[in-house]
């Protein structure tokens, strides 16, 4: 079966359409293996906690040391996912978790660990898999074509889930048979089936004519394009309070087992496996629910449902109506975070997918290990079921949200424009010659300045995202039809990054700008250098082949 995309148009797209491509199927079945272990080695250190401390909010850092790495790195995670090949990312990633998980099995065997080292080890394997996060999700789109993007994400989150909806029983009856020890020794071994998938997976080279950035700038180019980016951004916010007042539920699942329902680990693996139940049945309807709900409709349906379902837990101490409850909760959170990754992936350019998707996780793991603690520490002066039940009264609250932070229509990815051929210079510039100013005049009839000029504050945060700043409009005083837009780059290369950044929907709104203009004379563009000779390098710094790509005769 071949990896090349194939022709296809969104009508007759399916759910299980992305594993018609072997790469992905491969990767697919093996990353269930790995959740799986995940899931197993989760259960195991929580109950490890709840054994060795009668404390509510150790048995809560443990959440916390899983997810509080992706909110400390996501970002530099993903400017190198960005960076670089993003198999081999994700690869050096997987071995970071591996050699934690596998130093957590040794210490347990040998009875030498006590809650701190678990909480550390617990983070070094959290650390390895927010390492591997914006590279594996933002190579998706790298496996399959565009318009099976939203399937293979809706796969990706079922995947999770049916490990999900097995793991913890699978770990309750490992914790249970033979302790923590088990449970940390099963992940270390389902790490390997995704390595070799990654290694059988022969990714194309797609080098860029451009020097790549440094780590610092990606990052900030990544900022700063989520900064101007509302979709995202709004996105973004909305899946942190998400996170922060929704994660209660999964923190606080060891206590309501141990003190609610005053059951075990098995039962806790069963509780958790309900969870993970709802969470596959909500994956399976993303497509029917993105077809008749609008993502604000469906986020303030998931929020006051969830909200429902963690009163529901508060309020019931059968453990069959408790976990009637997880499964309507696991149902609508994943529907939630569903929605929230596909309008992610669908919103950012490939150039910086791995930086917008660590942001989203940033923003969400942030949310889930800041809220963990907290909930876990109000636990410990309240009790669970007033933590739950304040956890609920937020969530049935949170959709007032909508009316600032409106969910975006995102309903295809906005695929990258074909690439622009450089501008011709005379001026001998380097890699580093800057600042430089670029100035872009237009001609504007003046019963179209108003249209015109509101137009433009869309070319601003198109521009600023891509990498301008200093960003200005201004009108001759003396000449009212005459408009000049004006922004700075940073450097020449800055500057042929910026131009070439932009999407098919952006390239448009530049033409619907140039579109305003009039008169016999095209747009004009003018680029300078600012400081012409104390930053033009007559000597080249650069290795002959890479300054001879961008260096202008």
């Amino acid at each position: 079966m071949t990896d090349q995309p194939q022709p296809q148009t969104p009508s007759v797209e399916r759910l299980t359409t992305p594993l018609r491509y072997s790469t992905f199927r491969r990767v697919w079945l093996a990353s269930l293996f790995s959740n799986l272990g995940l899931l197993i080695q989760g259960v195991g250190a929580s109950w490890a906690m709840v054994e060795m401390t009668p404390s509510a909010d150790k048995v809560a850092l443990v959440q916390t040391a899983l997810m509080l790495p992706v909110m400390l790195i996501a970002m530099p995670a993903g400017a190198i996912a960005d960076m670089y090949d993003r198999r081999i990312v994700t690869l050096v990633s997987l071995g970071v978790a591996f050699a934690a998980a596998t130093l957590l099995t040794a210490l347990a065997w040998l009875g030498l660990v006590t809650p701190n080292i678990l909480l550390t080890l617990c983070f070094a394997v959290g650390t390895g898999m927010a390492l591997m996060g914006p590279a594996w999700q933002s190579s998706v789109s790298e496996q399959v074509p565009s318009e099976t993007l939203a399937s293979a994400v809706a796969l990706n989150g079922i995947s999770y889930n049916i490990a999900r909806s097995l793991g913890p029983a699978i770990g309750g009856i490992v914790v249970a048979a033979w302790g923590a020890v088990a449970a940390f020794a099963l992940n270390a071994l389902l790490y390997l089936p995704l390595m070799v998938a990654l290694l059988l997976w022969k990714r194309p080279s797609r080098p860029s004519r451009l020097p790549r950035e440094g780590l610092s700038r990606a990052i900030i180019s990544g900022v700063r394009y989520i900064a101007n980016s509302p979709s995202i951004r709004i996105v973004v916010t909305r899946s942190m309070v998400i996170g922060l007042i929704g994660g209660a539920i999964a923190a606080l699942m060891p206590l309501v087992a141990r003190d609610h329902l005053h059951a075990g680990a098995q039962t806790y693996g069963v509780m958790l496996s309900a969870f993970g139940i709802g969470a596959v049945l909500g994956a399976l309807t993303i497509t029917e629910i993105r077809k008749r709900m609008s993502g604000e409709a469906a986020i303030r349906a998931c929020s006051i449902s969830m909200g429902g379902a963690v009163t529901a837990v508060a309020l019931t101490h059968e453990p069959v109506l408790t976990a009637a409850a997880l499964i309507l909760a696991g149902t609508v959170w994943m529907i939630a975070w569903m929605i929230f990754s596909i309008g992610v992936q669908l919103s950012a350019p490939r150039w910086v997918a791995g930086r917008a998707l660590a942001a989203y996780q940033t923003a969400s793991s942030g949310g889930i290990a800041v809220g963990s603690w907290a909930w876990g520490y109000l636990t410990d002066v309240s009790g669970v079921d007033t933590a739950l039940l304040v956890s609920a009264a937020l969530l049935i609250a949170s959709p007032v949200l909508g009316f600032w932070l409106h969910m975006p229509p995102i309903i295809t990815r906005d695929e990258d424009a074909e690439v622009l051929a450089d501008p011709k210079v005379r001026l001998p510039l380097t890699a580093r010659s800057g600042p430089l100013v670029v100035e872009i005049e237009y001609r504007v009839a003046q019963e179209n300045a108003r249209p015109f000029h509101n137009l433009m504050q869309n070319v601003q945060l198109l521009r600023q995202r891509n990498g301008a700043y200093g960003w200005s409009i201004a009108r001759d005083i003396a000449d009212p039809e005459l408009w000049t837009e004006r922004y700075h780059c940073p450097t020449w290369l800055d500057y042929l990054r910026q131009r070439n950044r932009s999407t098919l929907s952006e390239r448009a709104l530049e033409h619907q700008a140039s579109a305003f203009h009039i008169g016999p004379s095209p747009v004009r563009v003018r680029r300078m250098l600012e400081r012409p000779f104390g930053s033009v390098r007559w000597k080249e710094e650069l290795p002959d082949r890479r300054a001879s790509e961008i260096q202008l005769e």
